[in-house]
C-alpha cells in the first residue's frame, strides 16, 4: 500500500472527483456535456466520446491536487490511455491525484426495498489490474430506497463481504450505500444504516481499513461517529441527484465528511466550449465543491 496515497486521502485539502459513469448512464452524461445521441454512432463512439471528455478534465490546468484528492475511474477509462499514459498512471504520477476503480456491475432488482450490487464475478480480475495500473482504492455501489432494517443489513453485508475480498488483494474499497434522497424515509433509513456500518467497521481486524461514500445526511453531522472510526480512513459524500448548489450547502454542514460528486462536478460543462470557458466554469465548480468539503464556509 502506497503511503504517500494513504496519507493525501487521510489528510488531504479536497474532494474526490468521481468520473465514473459506466455504459448505462454514459449516453446521460454526453447528453449533459452537450453531445446528443444523434451525434455518434454505436457504443465504440460513444466510449471514445466519453474518454475524451474525462481527458479534457483530467488534462485541465484547474483539475490540480491542491483541490482534488483523488478520482474514482470507469474500468474502460482506468484500460485507456492519456498522452501515451495509463489513465490511473497519469493521475498519479502528473497530476498527484489518487486513483481509484469502480468495480461494481450495477444494481440488482429491487427487494426488501433495496438494490443489492449483482454479482461480480470479475472482481478478482478487477483488483488485479488495478494493481498493475496503480489504483489506491476501489468503489461499489448499492441502493437503499424505504427504512427497511432487514434491507439495510444485506445491502452492508454484501458491501463488507466484497470489502474485505478487495483488501485481502491490496486495495481499500469505498463502501458505498446510497441512500435514496427522494425516499419518504431517508432520515429513518439513515438511522439504521449508522448502525449497521458501525457494527461491521467494529467487527474488522486492526488491518482492514475501508472508506465510505454516503448521500449527505438528513440530519446534518449523522455520520460523526464513523468520520471517528478507526477502520474508516475516510467518509465522502454523493451528490445523489442534487443540484451542485444544494449538494454543496448540505455537505458544508457535516463536518469531515469531504465530496465525491459526478453529475455536480460536471455540471454545466459543454463540448462546445472553448478551452478557456471550459477552465473557468471548471474552476469556479471545483472552487465550490472544494469549500463545501474543506472550508465549510
Amino acid at each position: 500500500m502506497n503511503q504517500q496515497m494513504i496519507d493525501q486521502v487521510k489528510n488531504g485539502n479536497g474532494f474526490i472527483a468521481a468520473l465514473d459513469q459506466s455504459g448505462g448512464s454514459t449516453p446521460k452524461a454526453l447528453k449533459l456535456y452537450g453531445i446528443e445521441e444523434n451525434e455518434y454512432s454505436g457504443e465504440a463512439a460513444m466510449f471514445d466520446l466519453i474518454h475524451q471528455m474525462r481527458s479534457r478534465l483530467i488534462k485541465s490546468k484547474v483539475f490540480t491536487s491542491d483541490r482534488i484528492v483523488g478520482a474514482i475511474l470507469f474500468e474502460m477509462t482506468m484500460e485507456r490511455e492519456i498522452d501515451g499514459m495509463g489513465t490511473a498512471e497519469y493521475l498519479w504520477s502528473k497530476k498527484n491525484i489518487v486513483p481509484f476503480l469502480k468495480v461494481d456491475n450495477g444494481l440488482a432488482e429491487e427487494k426488501n426495498d433495496v438494490q443489492l450490487m449483482k454479482p461480480i464475478p470479475e472482481l478478482s480480475a478487477r483488483i488485479a489490474a488495478a494493481n498493475k495500473h496503480g489504483v489506491f482504492g476501489t468503489k461499489m455501489r448499492s441502493v437503499i430506497n424505504l427504512a427497511n432494517a432487514a434491507g439495510i443489513e444485506e445491502v452492508v453485508a454484501q458491501q463488507f463481504e466484497l470489502g474485505k475480498e478487495i483488501i485481502a488483494g491490496g486495495l481499500v474499497p469505498i463502501i458505498e450505500p446510497e441512500v435514496n434522497i427522494k425516499s419518504a424515509e431517508k432520515a429513518k433509513a439513515e438511522e439504521l444504516l449508522k448502525v449497521s456500518l458501525l457494527n461491521h467497521l467494529n467487527k474488522l481486524s486492526d488491518t482492514q481499513t475501508v472508506m465510505l461514500k454516503l448521500s449527505i445526511p438528513t440530519q446534518a453531522d449523522l455520520y460523526q461517529e464513523l468520520v471517528a472510526h478507526p477502520r474508516v480512513l475516510k467518509v465522502v459524500a454523493l451528490s445523489g441527484g442534487y443540484s451542485r448548489d444544494e449538494a454543496n450547502s448540505l455537505l458544508a454542514k457535516n463536518k469531515g465528511i469531504i465530496a465525491s460528486f459526478s453529475r455536480a462536478l460536471t455540471e454545466g460543462l459543454s463540448a462546445k466550449q472553448s478551452d478557456d470557458q471550459f477552465d473557468a466554469l471548471l474552476d469556479s465548480t471545483i472552487q465550490s465543491i472544494y469549500n463545501a468539503s474543506v472550508k465549510k464556509s
